[in-house]
């Protein structure tokens, strides 16, 4: 992420891609420190988040927002399986810009989301089909919900009935509601990412997130759910990076699942430390 971060920032049209930083919710440095900026937070204290460690996020964006000197007037968040495709213009002034994900569905859950956001507020479908990544806010804006966010993040994962239905997802519908809770709704950028494999195309896209698993046949068939003859998932890699030079998928196989892998690559071919693990 930080090295396409770093060559798209520097290519025409990368102005508006300010500092970088990586938020670890350790509350210990690691061994990319000296090759990442890196801001320190603590995590939740030892049980709080249940084994689900996606909880740490909210409260460690309030303890950067709060601790850290941030000269930027706006901020991205984004994730380690985002690669930058194209330069990110800013596309939030005085409204925010985030991704609709199509599993964020707040009206299909609305009974459970009135336990967070009571009908006295607005319409249940005043909260955005989002999550916190990727998101450019306002940072004024952002110190005001970061807080919202922990605490209904919190909550959620309290309530058996919340926790058991929005699961993984849990923390996402926990920041859309609460930037509803603020009054604050997101323009809804399609073309701010893709999501292979089943986004096929880049076409205008500034993003690939690669959090499916991508799996083909050697004919270049997809087989989804069913470990494939070519396959780069992720989840492959949890406790080691991945090779350098990772074989190319064969014909037939989508524009955007071979444009991760050689950007993947790249990545890999050029920074120090790969094969270590830094």
């Amino acid at each position: 992420m930080y090295y396409w971060y770093r060559r798209m920032q520097a290519r025409p049209g990368g102005a508006e891609m300010g500092g970088f930083t990586r938020v670890l919710h350790s509350g210990k440095p690691d061994g990319l420190m000296d090759e990442i900026p890196t801001f320190v937070v603590d995590p939740l204290p030892a049980g709080k988040d249940h084994g689900y460690v996606v909880l740490n996020r909210p409260w460690a964006f309030v303890q950067w927002l709060q601790k850290a000197k941030i000269e930027e007037e706006y901020i991205l968040m984004a994730e380690p399986d985002h690669i930058f495709v194209k330069p990110l213009p800013n596309f939030a002034r005085d409204d925010p810009a985030a991704f609709p994900f199509f599993y964020i569905t707040p009206s299909e859950h609305e009974n459970i989301l009135r336990k967070y956001y009571p009908k006295e507020r607005d319409p249940v479908t005043n909260i955005d089909p989002i999550g916190n990544s990727p998101v450019i806010i306002k940072k004024t804006l952002l110190e005001k919900i970061a807080p919202t966010w922990m605490n209904v993040s919190l909550q959620m994962k309290e309530d058996q009935e919340t926790d058991k239905t929005f699961g993984w997802v849990l923390e996402m519908y926990a920041y859309a509601v609460a930037s509803a809770l603020h009054g604050v709704q997101h323009i809804l950028r399609k073309d701010f990412m893709i999501q292979p494999p089943f986004d096929t195309k880049l076409e205008n896209t500034f993003i690939i997130h690669f959090t499916y698993g991508c799996d083909y046949t050697l004919k270049g068939v997809l087989t989804y759910g069913k470990i494939g003859e070519w396959r780069f998932d992720k989840r492959s890699y949890q406790d080691r990076p991945p090779p350098r030079n990772l074989t190319l998928p064969p014909p037939g196989v989508p524009e955007s699942v071979v444009t991760l892998v050689k950007m993947v690559n790249e990545a890999s071919a050029n920074l120090p430390g790969w094969d270590d693990g830094r």
